[in-house]
């Protein structure tokens, strides 16, 4: 087993509507375990396509994607989705956490789904979680009395808690003020020191983006560095 955790092949993808329009250019890229990468480029450049086909979530594109070494280029839904419940975790630019569930329960609901634990031992980790970005305090309120950056790191938590392989982020601190961009990089940064997690993050961000371990520069939906 190499230390690949992400793998493209050639990735090529069109969009039809209303004309055909090439927005990925045969994409050939790796990451490997424990790196903290970001991807930059301008608006349109196709950098979040690039990240949702990494996902698995879009499906209709050429070429190969390997994840942890495997093939999962032409796999049956059913699968994808098991493989992103286990070996992916999401933070979005918006936190997407359920207004219903409290703090805890939010974070608990990737683990109740991939059901590999009790809900003992998901309920366990989720606190042992929001104790790393010092959220235990907040376990029990309902995401509408958390501000921006506390409902950011609730997403965090959340992204972490089935023990991911990669964690992706869809720029993870476009909503947020300097101060709390400044609070989830050193949280990603920590995450890779003491944890080894593989980080790939799409971000508008300059500052953040020059902080990382690796840049992936877009246009024009080719990686030209």
């Amino acid at each position: 087993m190499n230390n690949k955790v992400l793998e493209t092949k050639k990735l090529t993808k069109y969009f039809y509507d209303p004309l055909k329009f090439q927005v990925l250019k045969e994409i050939d890229m790796s990451i490997n375990h424990g790196e903290f990468v970001s991807i930059v480029g301008k608006s349109g450049c196709g950098k979040s396509t690039l990240l949702y086909l990494l996902s698995t979530m879009d499906t209709d594109y050429e070429g190969e994607l390997l994840i942890h070494d495997e093939v999962v280029t032409g796999k049956p839904d059913k699968e994808l989705a098991l493989i992103r419940n286990e070996k992916i975790g999401f933070v979005f630019q918006f936190h997407y956490l359920l207004s219903e569930y409290n703090v805890l329960k939010n974070v608990m609901l990737p683990g109740m789904k991939l059901a590999k634990l009790s809900e003992k031992e998901i309920e366990h980790n989720a606190m042992e979680h929001l104790k790393t970005l010092d959220m235990q305090e907040q376990a029990l309120k309902m995401p509408n009395q958390l501000s921006g950056g506390q409902k950011q790191r609730v997403a965090i938590a959340r992204a972490l808690i089935n023990n991911p392989l990669v964690i992706m982020g869809d720029e993870p601190t476009g909503n947020l003020d300097k101060k709390n961009s400044d609070l989830v990089f050193d949280i990603f940064k920590k995450l890779t020191i003491e944890k080894q997690q593989t980080l790939l993050i799409v971000t508008h961000d300059t500052d953040f983006a020059q902080r990382t371990n690796r840049i992936i520069t877009m246009e024009d939906g080719k990686i030209v560095s």
